[in-house]
């Protein structure tokens, strides 16, 4: 049908390419499955074919394939060849080998060429042999309303160590450096100063009037108010000789009650006395 009209003659301006069509043979689908067609219609082993019987039947076809379709027959013309170089090498004397060694029957590749042809198509033939989808049976969805209880895989260690060090990583990440002001007092370590050489009888070594375990912020106040004492005249320093221990003394001179009263610049009230 055209347009609605049937067409019942040929058009004569059809063309149809070559490649359009393709001729299947009805039972062979190459060479090989004619020769193994063949060797199972004589019922010979095919460890031990008869290459006189089987290329003369073998060109008798292909000569009838050569009168339809040239192109088609290209393949078996390969494999008459090879089979008339087979039948020629059996013809030909065999050069003597040595004792322990075999002459290579020419027959060797065809044969092992339809063994593995065969096995491939009785493999073909089960697979075509199973049930197929959508042909054989058909698929079938199944709602159902309760959900399946779900298996979870188990967790081993070592996920869970790469998990926590994930965590461990991402809080790194977000940690903060917190400086928190402590208020410390250059008056108040001057006095701890001076009360401290009194104790020691007005005489001590410079890393005496220390503390480390109270940390940076109050050995520098304390070295301020060592400072300080110093600037005032409050103190002396004396040293014995050079990369000698620094000792730390009170004055002489200075009254005993003026010594121990701290200067008043270093009242609490005033600006900038506090560290």
């Amino acid at each position: 049908m055209l347009y609605g009209q049937p067409i019942v003659d040929m058009p004569q301006d059809l063309y149809i390419p070559p490649d359009a069509l393709s001729v299947m043979l009805d039972a062979f689908e190459g060479p090989l499955d004619l020769l193994l067609y063949l060797i199972r219609k004589a019922n010979v082993d095919i460890l031990d074919i008869p290459m006189a019987t089987l290329t003369k039947q073998y060109l008798e076809y292909v000569e009838a394939m050569r009168s339809e379709n040239l192109e088609l027959a290209a393949e078996y013309l390969v494999m008459a060849a090879m089979l008339i170089e087979i039948k020629s090498r059996m013809l030909l004397p065999r050069p003597k080998a040595d004792f322990e060694e075999e002459t290579e029957d020419p027959r060797a590749e065809l044969v092992r060429r339809l063994i593995e042809y065969e096995q491939m198509k009785l493999a073909a033939r089960e697979i075509d042999a199973l049930p197929k989808a959508e042909i054989d049976f058909q698929w079938l969805n199944v709602w159902v309303d309760k959900e399946a209880v779900v298996r979870h895989p188990d967790v081993s260690a070592e996920d869970l160590h790469t998990a926590w060090l994930s965590v461990v990583r991402q809080a790194k990440l977000h940690t903060h450096h917190k400086i928190a002001r402590e208020e410390l007092s250059v008056r108040e370590h001057m006095g701890l100063i001076l009360r401290t050489l009194r104790h020691k009888e007005g005489y001590t070594e410079f890393a005496e009037l220390f503390d480390p375990t109270g940390g940076v912020p109050v050995v520098v106040v304390n070295f301020i108010a060592l400072l300080e004492l110093c600037k005032e005249h409050l103190l002396e320093m004396t040293q014995t000789a050079a990369f000698a221990p620094i000792y730390v003394r009170l004055p002489t001179d200075v009254p005993e009650q003026s010594m121990f009263e701290v200067p008043e610049a270093f009242d609490g009230t005033e600006e900038g006395e506090d560290v």
